[in-house]
């Protein structure tokens, strides 16, 4: 709108000028043209409240100095005068001189009284300062090599530029300390001036040419002075650029280059001046490297020179400004708002995305989530659908309202299902209605989408009983459809209609009805659907029934198979496994039922069932001619005869007559053996082999009538022979340890009886029952003690008289009126000790005695 009322205002100005030059004929005096370089750009944010015009102000202004503290200002002009006055003080120096003077510098501390100090460059360079009595005097620092080209003042240094070099001069110390040459003297020193910065109070870079320099100046050691300057300089790094150097600026460790570039065209072959460049570099010892480049813009261009250009820069912000005759260029340092706008601009979205992320306290132009839906848009505009439903989890958070704003953008281009996976499901939960719509999207086109939204959804996100009589409806187009079926079920039972889930799953004989089940407790409703289960996985419907049998009993199952008795067998067998007692009730029916559908598991079911009825199970396996359960079942019946004869005559087996006579262990059975073998010879071979450890086996050999030929007979007697020498072998090892662990045990046995004994007040006669030690420790007192632990007093002591003792050795002790002896009973020497705690006296005996029985009285513990 704007925009256009200006048009309209110039065009109604036009109109008017020309209405005007229709009228009059006359030629005008005065002719227009309005301000530019910037005025009209200043004037649209500020209005311009007075003007002042004089004559005497057209010389040019060669360059302006400020002090760091932005109080002071010194500046020279080409008509001669220098003029330093304080901006906010009343100081000032005027002074105008016969020449041009080129550059000013004023001391970066001119605001202290100490400091009052700046230098002017011409033909010679000339340092101002101020004496005690405020008059100025001068003194020339250097002249003789051609104009001052450039000057700057950090700290106490002073660095200018003449045609010959550059020097650099100690303002405390007065002396000049180095002189840095030019290097390519074929260069104008007047079209390709020195650029002059200072990085720190005693780093120096130098720019001239293409060649730039980075000096530091640094303390001599006393013992190097003499007659030198307290400091020197070093060149730390030197490297030559691509273009020529217009102005450089310090950017932490990093360069900033003002370039004057000059280009060939390819149509005349003419070299003309291209846009100037502004790059930044990171310096090295002999060469840089190149971190950005940028081509400037500026008017007029075309038609400057290299000392046409000027770059300077603000040390409190990251400012740089380009300055040429017809324009100013301000350079920022970018920001992270400016890194996004770019990364925006170029349609880096997910950089944008993530830059913004990072620096999201440093952002002030920009929100995350504006440039997340930003982002979701483009990726949208592209096509990519899925990757935009992906990035709003991230992007949309917890907001519903944009989650529900997406979700209805998303069903206008008709991609629903791509947003469907990511949509919330806890926090936050959209309205139930944007479930519902995508869930109505998949049941009209993708059945196992559908049913996949179903199981990964929670059934509270939208209204149950819209989506059941949704999907009834499509049922009844499609009533066999397996999916729906089983999306319907799991439906009913996120609406806790566990009948009809269930009878849905045992249709489809889903193998989720067992989890169903247990998870809901349907035991009550399946009573009557057991041989249904049974039918679609035995393994687990028995495991399930077996685990519940409070909830329906074995009685109830048994009954429910009745009609299916390869499934009642397999139900019986699984109880079985568990508890061999359980169904013992069972177990004269699980007879026929193993014998008919499992054979394998019937002699192991007759060997662990203790319930069976052996007549029955002996019937049943004659008639089928189960000949192994048959032996088992006679022997186990105490017909031991008659089951070797079966397995003799039957099985013609004689490795398993044999091992039954082992299990058996009865010698008429090997003389059975024996005698049903005797004329066959592979039978006399087989008990050869194997008779050695149980029976004799000349029994066998002195029966065997000459002139058989028996297979293998060398073999058969080198292994009796084998077996005989092992097993003398085996008893000597045995009787070794025997004898071996006897004496261990023994000397065992030997050093438990040499511990001592505690005798104390509590230890009471065995005789008298009144304690062993007297209450008075004065008197006079004999005790004796046994080995066996009993103690008597002295003349308490019963001797019977009908037990013959062979002579022992006793040994008494006497303390005082104390009197202990010691005599053994149970047969073992040793060393006893005796604790008297009373008297606190330790008696130490060792005593020596014979082997005598213990008294007929004494019974150890």
């Amino acid at each position: 709108m704007a925009e256009a009322e200006e048009q309209e205002t110039e065009s109604l100005e036009e109109s008017t000028d020309e209405s005007e030059e229709e009228e009059s004929e006359e030629e005008p005096k005065l002719k227009y043209e309005r301000l530019s370089n910037g005025v009209t750009e200043i004037l649209q944010k500020d209005a311009a409240s007075c003007m002042t015009v004089h004559d005497k102000s057209p010389v040019k202004i060669n360059q302006i100095s400020l002090d760091e503290s932005g109080e002071h200002m010194g500046m020279c002009s080409e008509d001669g005068k220098v003029q330093v006055f304080g901006l906010y003080s009343g100081e000032e120096f005027h002074e105008t001189f016969d020449c041009p003077i080129k550059i000013i510098a004023v001391h970066p501390h001119f605001v202290r009284s100490s400091c009052k100090q700046f230098v002017t460059g011409g033909k010679k360079l000339l340092l101002f300062e101020r004496s005690w009595m405020s008059r100025w005097k001068s003194s020339v620092l250097h002249e003789g090599e051609g104009n001052i080209r450039s000057v700057k003042w950090k700290g106490h240094l002073i660095a200018w530029a003449n045609n010959m070099g550059v020097k650099i001069f100690d303002i405390t110390s007065k002396q000049r300390i180095t002189n840095v040459p030019r290097d390519d003297i074929s260069l104008r020193p007047d079209m390709y001036p020195c650029s002059l910065c200072w990085k720190d109070n005693v780093t120096l870079i130098i720019g001239w040419g293409t060649s730039v320099k980075i000096c530091s100046v640094k303390e001599r050691h006393a013992s190097e002075m003499r007659d030198l300057p307290s400091r020197y300089v070093e060149i730390v790094s030197q490297f030559e650029t691509e273009f020529y150097i217009s102005g450089l600026a310090p950017l932490c460790d990093q360069l900033v280059v003002l370039s004057y570039v000059k280009e060939v065209s390819e149509k005349t072959e003419r070299e003309y001046c291209a846009r100037p460049r502004l790059d930044i570099i990171q310096p090295l010892s002999e060469t840089c490297e190149e971190i950005s480049s940028d081509a400037l813009t500026v008017r007029g261009f075309q038609e400057n020179e290299c000392r046409d250009y000027h770059l300077e820069y603000s040390e409190g912000e990251p400012l740089f400004y380009i300055v040429s005759p017809r324009d100013v260029v301000v350079a920022k340092e970018r920001d992270q708002d400016d890194h996004i706008d770019w990364l925006l601009e170029k349609k880096k979205y997910e950089e944008a995305l993530m830059a913004a992320e990072i620096s999201q306290k440093n952002i002030k132009r920009h929100k995350i989530l504006d440039i997340g839906l930003a982002y979701i848009n483009h990726l949208v505009e592209k096509g990519e659908y899925d990757i935009a439903a992906r990035k709003c989890q991230k992007i949309l958070g917890k907001n519903a309202a944009l989650w529900e704003y997406e979700v209805y953008k998303f069903k206008e281009i008709g991609q629903l299902k791509a947003i469907s996976p990511y949509l919330p499901r806890g926090d936050p939960v959209l309205k139930p209605l944007i479930y519902e719509m995508i869930l109505h999207e998949f049941l009209e086109s993708d059945y196992e989408g559908f049913a996949t939204l179903i199981r990964e959804w929670p059934g509270d996100l939208y209204n149950n009983s819209v989506i059941v009589q949704a999907v009834r409806d499509h049922l009844k187009k499609d009533s066999q459809n397996r999916t729906l079926l089983k999306t319907l079920a799991d439906l009913y039972t996120y609406d806790k209609n566990y009948g009809n889930a269930l009878e849905i799953y045992l249709t489809l004989r889903h193998k989720d009805v067992f989890q169903l089940i247990h998870k809901h407790n349907l035991f009550s409703s399946i009573k009557d659907k057991i041989v249904l289960l049974m039918d679609f996985d035995s393994e687990k419907a028995v495991d399930m029934l077996l685990d519940n049998e409070d909830k329906i009993s074995i009685k109830k199952v048994v009954e429910e198979l009745e009609d299916r008795p390869e499934l009642q067998h397999v139900y019986l067998h699984k109880l079985f496994k568990r508890d061999h007692h359980k169904g013992q009730r069972y177990h004269e029916k699980q007879i026929s039922l193993y014998a008919e559908y499992d054979r394998p598991n019937l002699l192991p079911f007759l060997r662990d069932s203790t319930h069976c009825p052996l007549e029955k199970a002996l019937e049943i396996c004659q008639q089928r001619n189960f000949v192994e359960e048959t032996v088992y079942l006679l022997s186990r019946m105490g017909n031991s005869r008659s089951a070797l004869k079966m397995i003799m005559e039957e099985l013609h087996d004689v490795d398993k007559a044999i091992e039954f006579a082992k299990e058996q262990d009865d010698g008429e059975l090997w003389e059975d053996l024996i005698l049903y073998s005797i004329d066959k010879p592979p039978f006399i071979t087989g008990l050869l082999n194997n008779i050695g450890t149980h029976v004799d086996p000349i029994l066998l050999i002195h029966r065997i009538k000459e002139g058989m030929e028996i297979p293998n007979l060398r073999d058969s007697l080198v292994k009796i022979l084998q077996d005989y020498n092992l097993q003398i072998l085996l008893r000597e090892g045995c009787k070794k340890i025997l004898v071996a662990d006897s004496l261990s045990l023994l000397k065992r046995m030997h050093r438990t009886q040499m511990k001592g004994v505690l005798v104390d007040e509590e230890n009471i006669c065995e005789s008298c029952l009144s304690p062993v030690l007297p209450a008075d420790a004065a008197k006079p007192f004999s005790v004796v003690v046994f080995h066996c632990r009993h103690m008597f007093h002295k003349e308490c002591l019963p001797v019977p008289s009908m037990v013959s003792r062979p002579p022992r050795r006793e040994r008494s002790v006497q303390s005082g009126g104390m009197r202990v002896e010691v005599v053994p009973s149970c047969g073992f020497s040793g060393l006893i000790f005796y604790h008297l705690r009373k008297m606190n006296l330790f008696l130490k005996c060792v005593i020596s005695y014979t082997v005598v029985p213990p008294y007929p009285w004494c019974q150890l513990p």
